[in-house]
């Protein structure tokens, strides 16, 4: 089974690698959506709080992380 959520880019970072070799370390936060469409309230109701926090060094995975962008975000079993 796979559960599906909806959350939005809220919060876009750089701090510095301890290799600075390797560049900036991105980080980036996001929300459960809460508002903005009949869809967003849905999904709302069914995920009202959390937050996820990811960090790349990959400049170009960090690049598809925009300020209030939302994404699906699916939860399925791995083993």
């Amino acid at each position: 089974m796979t559960v599906r959520a909806k959350f939005k880019v809220t919060k876009l970072s750089q701090t510095e690698h301890w290799d600075k070799q390797k560049g900036a370390i991105h980080e980036v936060t996001l929300m459960p959506v809460s508002s903005g469409s009949p869809e967003n309230a849905m999904f709302y109701t069914a995920t009202p709080c959390g937050q996820i926090q990811l960090g790349t060094i990959n400049d170009e995975a960090a690049k598809h992380f925009t300020l209030g962008a939302e994404f699906y975000v699916d939860f399925t079993p791995a083993g």
